[in-house]
């Protein structure tokens, strides 16, 4: 497959950068003019560099300079393309239809009211039919004009202000749900993310029953305690594995009531960024020497419990720093969600879908940790700790460890039995 025709601009996109070398400066002047972001009176001139960009989990990535036929300085001739495609690699593909919502991203963020900082798109479009699709924006100068260099995935602890980041990036996120409660992108939000109760209560299912997820728990146990110095005391404590095991049991019991639950107070449902890890942000100082940030890689952008998306972004900081400040943040998102028109959450309804959507992400996505060590890393009981070069040779081992023990941990300090008791008593009933 070379191309498609975009769903929303009739278009003929690229498939592939092999198809898009081809394609030249001629499609993307009539892509830029059909987006908007170039007029009609303009083209691109001609394509002065094109290479390859290794970064990510999912399709293929393009560097891009252009020049323009009349040179404009609101123009940016360093663009970056994203394909939702990688057809020489199908563990890559498999992801195409996560660009989908990005594209619908980058019509959104064309909106003046738009709060959060995003790369300028240049151009978007999908064939839903495909999974086929590209996006085109700005490249971000890392380490130039003042913003910081691009800020490695779960290695906070290189930073001596990582919490200024996380304050940075909840503050953006607050800023999203707020917008969207003040009803500042309305129609056009609900146009291009309509909200589907019942799409949102299936989504990301826990694939395991009770029986299951005992011997997934149990695994789990066997794993820290053959590599006890890979995990934190919290969750090396004797009597952890055995709550974990009670804890899960019983939120998989009560799994449908728990999904109403967290879908069912509008104040915490709205349009939120999946993962605002600092490595999908940049991040620069305003005039005051406060730390900004704008968001990249809006994949799998939706509404749902704006809870899941704090914790996407808090999951791969340090653990002693969610130790120190996960309250301080989640009182932060509060402030901030109040002051840009969203509602004002108690504090403790906050913690109560903070804690529950943790479990259910956790559940659903974390529980292989030691059958993903097994395949990939054997060898990385050997280690001396988490950041041993041992591991640090396997990225996705590293990350994948990182934020399973910084789940593991959330729920060894945090009491989610409580927290669904809480719910089944002021808003849950058993299935």
């Amino acid at each position: 497959m070379d191309s498609v025709i975009g769903d929303s601009t009739g278009v003929s996109i690229p498939a592939h950068p092999d198809a898009l070398r081809a394609a030249g400066a001629d499609f993307l002047t009539q892509a830029f003019r059909a987006f908007g972001s170039l007029s009609p009176d303009n083209a691109v001139a001609r394509i002065t560099a094109i290479e390859p960009c290794h970064a990510g989990n999912s399709g293929q990535k393009l560097l891009l300079t252009v020049e323009y036929a009349r040179p404009d300085p609101t123009l940016h001739t360093d663009l970056f393309i994203k394909m939702s495609r990688d057809f020489a690699d199908a563990f890559r593909d498999r992801r195409k239809y996560e660009l989908e919502a990005e594209v619908r991203l980058a019509a959104l963020s064309r909106l003046p009211a738009f709060p959060v900082h995003v790369a300028k798109p240049y151009f978007a479009d999908f064939d839903h039919e495909s999974g086929t699709g590209i996006l085109i924006t700005q490249q971000i100068a890392f380490g130039q004009d003042g913003i910081e260099p691009l800020r490695a995935k779960c290695m906070d602890r290189l930073l001596p202000n990582a919490l200024e980041h996380y304050q940075a990036t909840q503050t953006a996120l607050a800023s999203l749900v707020g917008a969207q409660h003040a009803g500042c992108l309305s129609p056009e939000l609900e146009r291009l993310f309509p909200w589907d109760e019942a799409t949102a209560l299936a989504d990301l299912p826990i694939p395991w029953n009770e029986a299951q997820i005992g011997e997934k728990v149990a695994a789990i146990g066997a794993l820290i305690a053959s590599s006890p110095q890979l995990f934190p005391p919290a969750v090396t404590a004797p009597e952890f594995i055995a709550r974990l095991e009670r804890d899960a049991v019983a939120i998989i019991r009560h799994e449908a009531a728990v999904r109403r639950f967290l879908c069912s107070d509008p104040r915490f449902v709205a349009l939120t960024h999946w993962n605002t890890h600092i490595d999908n942000a940049w991040f620069w100082r305003d005039a005051a020497g406060v730390l900004q940030c704008g968001l990249l890689d809006w994949g799998m952008v939706r509404q749902m419990n704006f809870a899941y998306g704090i914790w996407g972004g808090l999951s791969g900081a340090e653990a002693a720093m969610l130790e120190d400040h996960l309250g301080d943040l989640l009182a932060l998102f509060a402030r901030e969600l109040a002051a840009r028109g969203g509602p004002s959450l108690p504090l403790d309804l906050l913690g109560l879908h903070f804690d529950l959507s943790v479990a259910m992400i956790g559940l659903a996505m974390m529980m292989d940790l030691p059958a993903l060590i097994a395949a990939r890393l054997p060898e990385a009981a050997r280690a001396s700790g988490p950041h041993d070069p041992l591991i640090e040779q396997d990225p996705v081992v590293r990350g994948f460890l990182h934020v399973s023990t910084n789940f593991l941990d959330t729920w060894a300090r945090r009491d989610f039995g409580a927290s669904l008791d809480r719910m089944l008593e002021i808003g849950g009933t058993a299935p």
